[in-house]
């Protein structure tokens, strides 16, 4: 018991008190900064990260297809919408558990095949931020030396897993998790490496990623500041690559952190660095929150039983829910 609760405040206390610290050190310019914003951009932001939840549904449609599974648009957003809001909750990526789980009720997909679901949305994801970020890169000055080592790490790890997908189905094992681990790396490659599940993954992850630019760039606009597009982009980068480690829920404190520093490079004033970072991912945390609670009543109240079930088997004292 004291495990779970521990495991679920410390890394929430951490979030708040890194973005209260940030919040905090620039408080007294605050106030001037959010007097000469225009509020009618946060509309707009909504709007764009509206159309990148929608577009990531039909991404995952198309992933969940390759597997030989007909899942709606509808229903794979909300099956992401639920993972991602259990994710802002509680750390350790717990909502992942609930969309493998909710797959299996819903649609009989096997766990393998929920997680190898899973691993190709992420490596599409980390994979194409990355590139983004080593394009955006060239054009920003006075970038910090772990920023290229951010970018660099997944670019190389990405290449050397997709090479590694090329040379599935020539191994086996009568080892069981080494044939588990084969099977679930045999399905990535069936969701994910023909020419036309490459053109359409990579084409639909990149317009993704950059409606997911284009919620910041509205939140840029909203206090009138002219940051160049490079640095945006670098900044949605370097904040997700950090984000990905999931030190807390939903990378809250550390994405804020990064952007932050990112904006500083091009002079932008701390307290509005700061509040462009903070407002930027409460649009996306909003959306996700709001359309997680959405996609529970689309589901059902069995949905419920499902987020405790991943939270007790991650902490301890919960079973696997029956397949």
């Amino acid at each position: 018991m004291y495990r779970k609760i521990s495991a679920i405040v410390i890394p929430t206390v951490i979030a708040i008190g890194i973005v209260a610290y940030m919040l905090f050190r620039v408080r007294d310019d605050l106030f001037i900064a959010l007097q000469n914003s225009i509020p009618a951009y946060l509309v707009l932001g909504t709007v764009i990260c509206l159309s990148a939840w929608w577009l990531r549904g039909w991404r995952y449609h198309i992933i969940l297809k390759n597997l030989n599974y007909l899942v709606s648009i509808t229903a794979s957003t909300a099956c992401i919408f639920i993972s991602q809001m259990v994710n802002l909750i509680v750390p350790a990526r717990l909502g992942d558990f609930v969309r493998v789980f909710i797959l299996k009720h819903e649609y009989n997909v096997t766990y393998s095949e929920g997680v190898s679901s899973l691993v190709v949305e992420r490596v599409f994801d980390l994979f194409t931020v990355a590139l983004l970020g080593a394009v955006a890169i060239f054009f920003v000055p006075n970038v910090p030396a772990w920023f290229y080592t951010i970018i660099v790490l997944p670019l190389v790890a990405g290449v050397i897993f997709f090479v590694l997908l090329l040379f599935m189905g020539k191994f086996s094992s009568e080892n069981r998790y080494i044939a588990i681990v084969l099977t679930i790396l045999h399905e990535i490659k069936r969701a994910s490496l023909s020419l036309k599940a490459i053109v359409v993954l990579g084409f639909s992850s990149v317009v993704i990623w950059l409606l997911d630019i284009l919620v910041c760039v509205s939140v840029v606009m909203m206090f009138q500041q002219p940051v160049p597009f490079a640095v945006i982009v670098l900044a949605i980068v370097i904040g997700n690559l950090v984000k990905a480690v999931p030190l807390t829920p939903g990378g809250v404190g550390t994405y804020e952190i990064s952007l932050a520093i990112t904006f500083g490079l091009a002079g932008v004033d701390p307290a509005v660095a700061t509040l462009i970072a903070v407002i930027d991912h409460l649009i996306k945390n909003i959306v996700t929150l709001a359309g997680g609670i959405v996609s529970i009543f689309y589901f059902g109240d069995w949905v419920i039983p499902s987020i405790r079930t991943a939270l007790d088997s991650k902490f301890g004292g919960g079973d696997r829910p029956d397949p």
